[in-house]
């Protein structure tokens, strides 16, 4: 089943909404089974939305179109297919009763606007929505599917789990696929593809390798396509594990899992707590750390020390360390490491201190230049990071470095 991703609307041409729809769906379509050969953005325009869902069928078996079925004039997608496949509008009952149920748990009774989107093409399947206003749309053509859903996010989540990708899987035969996602951090992509090289070379035809990287992580995708699923899941299986002998000091997870879900697995499995000391971050690194749930077993707290006097009030930083040496320095990310060891009596603490940019640097001392240090009763680590000018990739790479050394810390010392 080949399939065309189509996303709709103004915002995403200009870049005001960032396009996560199509990027889900092709992850969501690959690991069922189908093949996407093709991903568009269309603004909202009828005879642009028209001419791309005829290009599109052009390559593909199914068009899954999101966005454009809301309540406002800008949106025409549903006018748009109706004409193409040749429907009368028809009021659909069965939506203006769900719509006047939902309306009804909040107090509210829907708007004439919403009663309009009860109008639907009578060529259309309807997919009950059930987590906003508009319904999904199913239109065939032959042996051609063409699925409209909403925009939001979410909404369409929710369609394509539990509508549209169960009936593409009644309707199309797939060819067997699984995927296997290899996380690594601390090299760079040309690093890791060149270690690996040896095993990804020799792979068989059937398989497909990627190197996706992103400030200081790369993944590695190993995909293979058969005709059995079991037979595939266990020679990927084996050809997973080669790779990951080649890199082992590198791989930090597999799939979803994140730098700070398994750091925290790790601190949870030894019993250790963790505090952090932030200065050009901001409390970022915190706040990757208790986004993930459970997270109070191992992290105390932290203390954000952005200003001088903060950091020898709260984390009693010498003033002679940092009218020495700088707040920008390695004295004075080991006293902040210190320090947050005894506010908050953890077994491990973190401190970061930098010029995270674009401004403020020196010639000595250059914007992107930061320091870390992570230290325990006897040991301490520090690490010198120097990174370019863009303030929020500065800030976020340093916590992914300071995630992943933190795992490697602990799994090194306990």
């Amino acid at each position: 089943m080949k399939v065309h991703i189509l996303t709709i609307g103004d915002e995403l041409l200009i870049g005001q909404i960032i396009n996560t729809n199509a990027a889900w769906m092709g992850e969501y379509l690959t690991l069922n089974g189908a093949e996407v050969v093709g991903s568009s953005t269309v603004g909202d325009t009828a005879a642009g939305i028209e001419r791309y869902v005829a290009m599109a069928l052009e390559e593909a078996d199914v068009v899954l179109l999101s966005g454009g079925l809301g309540p406002t004039k800008d949106d025409i997608t549903k006018t748009v297919l109706a004409k193409y496949f040749d429907s009368e509008m028809h009021f659909h009952e069965e939506t203006f009763e769900r719509l006047c149920k939902m309306f009804e748990r909040f107090g509210r009774a829907p708007m004439p606007s919403h009663k309009d989107q009860c109008y639907m093409p009578d060529k259309a399947i309807i997919l009950t929505n059930k987590r906003g206003t508009a319904p999904g749309m199913w239109f065939e053509n032959g042996e051609k599917v063409v699925v409209s859903m909403p925009g939001v996010p979410y909404e369409m989540k929710y369609l394509m789990e539990h509508e549209v990708v169960p009936a593409l899987l009644d309707k199309f035969t797939l060819k067997p696929s699984v995927y296997k996602t290899i996380l690594t951090a601390g090299a760079g992509e040309s690093v890791v593809a060149d270690r690996i090289a040896a095993v990804t070379d020799a792979l068989p035809e059937n398989y497909k390798v990627a190197f996706l990287p992103n400030l200081g992580k790369v993944r590695v995708r190993l995909g293979a396509f058969g005709s059995d699923t079991d037979t595939l899941q266990a020679d990927l299986t084996e050809k997973v594990k080669l790779v990951v002998a080649q890199i082992p000091d590198l791989v930090y997870g597999y799939d979803t899992e994140t730098l700070e879900s398994v750091l925290g697995k790790v601190l949870k499995t030894k019993g250790l707590q963790l505090a952090t000391a932030e200065s050009c971050t901001g409390g970022y690194l915190g706040h990757r750390i208790t986004g993930v749930s459970g997270s109070s077993a191992y992290y105390k707290g932290g203390v954000i020390a952005y200003a001088n006097e903060v950091k020898m009030d709260k984390l009693e930083v010498p003033s002679a360390t940092l009218e020495q040496y700088g707040a920008v320095s390695e004295e004075t990310v080991k006293a902040m490491a210190a320090g947050a060891l005894a506010r908050f009596g953890t077994d491990i603490a973190v401190s970061i201190s930098g010029i995270a940019g674009p401004s403020g640097g020196t010639e000595e001392k250059p914007v992107g230049t930061i320091w870390l240090a992570i230290s325990n009763q006897k040991n301490t680590s520090t690490y010198k990071l120097q990174l370019g000018k863009d303030r929020l990739k500065n800030i976020e790479y340093t916590a992914n470095f300071a995630l992943n050394r933190l795992r490697g810390f602990v799994l090194e010392n306990y």
